[in-house]
């Protein structure tokens, strides 16, 4: 069962998110600021964070900065802040949504829905059991395991990076359009926009380090890998 976490320092909120979210079956727990959130992270393991970002204690930035080089939940981050700035922050710090409070309860159950689903560990569909694993100049990608390996060296991604690794490895040379990206990675017109894309593919390029030239971009168009590396 998907274990959801919930994190907002206004007790209703967070109820009410907890709430609609237990109807639908998910098993959730909720918390209060930043810090008793990274316990609930350690001790409940959730799939997928609702996370806000103004809170005490350390905020949801603080959050996502501690979280980045470690396995963790997917998380939809929530702002009252309109400001693009604050949007990208919060992707490039490794947040996988956002919100801009208030929201719709009903948008917000189905972004949490899309998350748990791309922060399952079942497998990409494949078209035949010879693409379980990719080599690829140096690189290797299984996807049963959903793990990546420069050499021997295991690459930490998140699952939004894995599923862009992915896409982008089984089919060198395919040039894949933003649109495209988002629609098959993120499974629904995403409202952090193409910038979304971008974000995730320069903080793939970023783990890649020495193979980062694997994936390149078409421009005016959106991003390829290379068989030719």
């Amino acid at each position: 069962m998907t274990k959801v976490l919930v994190v907002d320092d206004e007790a209703s909120i967070a109820s009410a998110v907890a709430y609609a979210l237990r109807r639908e079956g998910y098993t959730v727990e909720t918390a209060g600021d930043g810090e008793e959130a990274l316990k609930h992270v350690e001790t409940f393991d959730p799939d997928v964070m609702v996370l806000d970002v103004m809170m005490p204690r350390q905020n949801g930035y603080d959050v996502c900065r501690t979280l980045a080089d470690r396995q963790r939940p997917a998380i939809l981050l929530l702002t009252v802040k309109n400001d693009i700035v604050d949007k990208v922050l919060g992707l490039e710090l490794g947040a996988d949504d956002y919100m801009t409070k208030p929201f719709d309860i009903r948008e917000l159950m189905a972004r949490v829905k899309a998350l748990a689903r791309r922060a399952s560990t079942e497998v990409i569909p494949l078209s035949s059991s010879e693409h379980d694993i990719i080599h690829l100049a140096g690189l290797t990608v299984e996807m049963f395991s959903r793990s990546a390996y420069i050499g021997n060296q295991s690459l930490d991604l998140t699952p939004k990076e894995f599923d862009l690794l992915a896409l982008l490895t089984r089919n060198p040379e395919r040039v894949y359009s933003r649109e495209a990206l988002l629609s098959q990675v993120w499974d629904m017109d995403f409202a952090g926009g193409t910038r979304t894309v971008d974000i995730h593919i320069q903080r793939l390029r970023k783990k890649l380090d020495t193979l980062q030239g694997l994936i390149q971009t078409v421009y005016g168009i959106g991003y390829k890998s290379t068989g030719k590396f």
